[in-house]
């Protein structure tokens, strides 16, 4: 069964969604800038590393809630 997430959605160009693939854990970021990127992660842990490198919190100093959003989101996978 395949369990899909929303991380974050701002247009049809520009968002991020995990499904839950059995073991797998397979993201896919959608951008208007580099078009589609997919990772695959074979833990939840190794998913929320990669999520602290891809949205640090220094770039976020200004918009808190956001950040906060993101990572409640990748939690909740």
């Amino acid at each position: 069964m395949i369990k899909k997430h929303e991380i974050y959605k701002k247009d049809k160009w520009n968002m991020m969604t995990v499904e839950v693939q059995g073991r797998y854990i397979v993201l896919r970021e959608i951008s208007d800038q580099w078009g589609e990127e997919t990772h695959t992660f074979m833990s939840r842990p190794a998913l929320m590393q990669w999520a602290a490198t891809r949205f640090p919190k220094e770039e976020y100093e200004d918009n808190m809630e956001e950040w906060r959003s993101i990572m409640a989101a990748f939690k909740g996978v």
